[in-house]
């Protein structure tokens, strides 16, 4: 079995995979202050309520922004799973398609494993549309390529932002109003929010096509994605595109 492992800004997942098959998901927050032995003792427990034990793990490949946590996944790999992680962004990791951006060593590891993933699936050229810490739009060429992108501040932070910075605004969550006018503070916050960012993805995603020259596919993912389709014409919704994108990148180089 191979587990998958996506450490982002705000959560890190991990996922089982018995081939193709997801046998269990799990999400915790992203703190770089935590040991392998915690994830360890968190992680292997939730395995066992699902049947798994550790020695069922054979591999495991990571993507991670967050370069303080890495020593501690690397040492959960060797220790609990006694197996070396394949690493997104490491030399030897063929993603099967080129960065074609000026840095490309700035290039986010779960951004490319999404472009992997959504040209797999649905050709391109696209955009995916990543509704995490930040907001990011990833824009993948015809043949495969990652050629670029924007990043917005994500939704969240905006929300943390909005009740940090003003002291009569209280904290709130996300939702879809019925309303694009509020008519309290709440639902006046819920709009800003809800459409500001319909509206920023829709603007933002008409500016990309326009600039690439083309009709481009919008795909959307990121835990928030299922919230704004029916707002927006996504091409498609795919909440977990990353944890699939791993397993992708990894029968490719599992077959090398």
């Amino acid at each position: 079995m191979l587990l998958a492992i996506n450490a982002g800004n705000t959560n890190v997942s991990f996922c089982v995979f018995d081939g193709d098959k997801k046998r269990g998901a799990w999400r915790a927050s992203s703190d770089s202050k935590r040991t392998a032995d915690e994830f360890a003792a968190w992680l292997t427990h939730l395995m066992a309520l699902n049947g798994l034990q550790p020695a069922d793990i054979k591999a495991v490949i990571v993507a991670i922004v967050v370069p303080e946590m890495l020593f501690s996944l690397k040492t959960l790999c060797r220790q609990y799973f006694n197996c070396d992680p394949m690493l997104i962004g490491d030399k030897s990791v063929d993603l099967g398609v080129k960065v074609l951006i000026d840095k490309p060593e700035q290039a986010g590891a779960d951004r490319l494993v999404n472009a992997v993933e959504a040209h797999a699936r649905w050709g391109g050229p696209l955009i995916v549309v990543d509704f995490g810490t930040a907001t990011n739009f990833d824009i993948v060429d015809g043949d495969g390529n990652f050629i670029g992108g924007v990043i917005a501040t994500g939704i969240n932070l905006s929300l943390k932002a909005l009740y940090e910075a003003a002291a009569l605004l209280p904290r709130i969550g996300v939702r879809r109003p019925s309303r694009v006018i509020g008519k309290d503070t709440v639902s006046a916050m819920e709009s800003g929010i809800y459409w500001g960012y319909t509206g920023l993805v829709e603007g933002l995603a008409a500016r990309i096509e326009k600039e690439f020259g083309g009709k481009m596919k919008v795909i959307a993912t990121g835990g928030l994605a299922p919230l704004f389709q029916d707002a927006i014409r996504f091409d498609a919704v795919e909440v977990d595109l990353t944890l699939n994108g791993l397993l992708r990148v990894y029968k490719r180089n599992a077959r090398a």
